[in-house]
């Protein structure tokens, strides 16, 4: 479901965060122990991530602070917690795994987003709400966002597949968190419907601990050799 002739957009992003999102650092929180649980079981943690449609740069900051390489990628949002850490200041065109948190709502074109980030990338990690069933009235679901004006695009399972389906993806969907890759590992669902469980992703934040970038960022940004 969609919104035909959204005119509306340049209005609702004059403020790119919008001041209903009261969420916003309790989803960041639980973010980043869910995606730090997926990477350690389902991919591999070592490498170079982005996060596309990052916002703030709150989610990359505090991914770099519990030790993953990650960097920001967003065209109409000011990077104020992760600056130094755009995807353009990576040197790199490709990344392991993009994650895009709270977007797909916002798209008017998700096939040609989707098109944009399998260029750089074999996987993606994303997050927003499907549609229940039967749909809501436009008065009974907040996911609507009517006071915003920004989500344009809602999906039920089925959409998602065929999207998928249309680039030759793999889809898995769990516990909020939904998963497009080209990756084949062995026992991928499994992993991943095990990772998306809050409980053993605390348990593995707890015991699976990896060292933190924020002194070495610190260094790169400052040139200071602090350890």
């Amino acid at each position: 479901m969609f919104a035909n002739d959204p005119h509306w957009l340049a209005e609702s992003y004059k403020q790119p965060i919008t001041s209903s999102d009261t969420g916003i650092l309790t989803r960041n929180l639980h973010c980043v122990r869910i995606m730090g649980a997926l990477l350690k079981l389902c991919f591999a943690p070592s490498g170079i991530f982005a996060d596309y449609g990052g916002g703030y740069g709150i989610f990359v900051r505090m991914m770099r602070d519990k030790g993953f390489n990650f960097y920001r990628d967003d065209k109409y949002c000011t990077n104020l917690f992760a600056n130094g850490f755009d995807t353009a200041e990576s040197n790199n065109d490709r990344f392991d795994l993009i994650t895009a948190f709270e977007l797909f709502e916002h798209w008017i074109s998700p096939a040609h987003e989707l098109e944009y980030l399998f260029q750089k990338t074999d996987t993606v990690i994303f997050t927003t709400e499907l549609l229940p069933t039967p749909l809501p009235r436009p008065d009974t679901w907040w996911y609507y966002g009517f006071e915003h004006g920004q989500h344009i695009s809602f999906y039920m399972p089925l959409a998602l597949e065929k999207l998928a389906a249309q680039f030759g993806l793999t889809y898995y969907h769990a516990g909020g968190f939904h998963l497009f890759t080209r990756c084949k590992p062995l026992l991928l669902k499994f992993r991943f419907y095990l990772a998306t469980n809050p409980y053993f992703a605390l348990l593995g934040e707890l015991l699976l601990r990896r060292k933190s970038l924020a002194n070495t960022d610190f260094n790169q940004l400052t040139g200071n050799t602090i350890t």
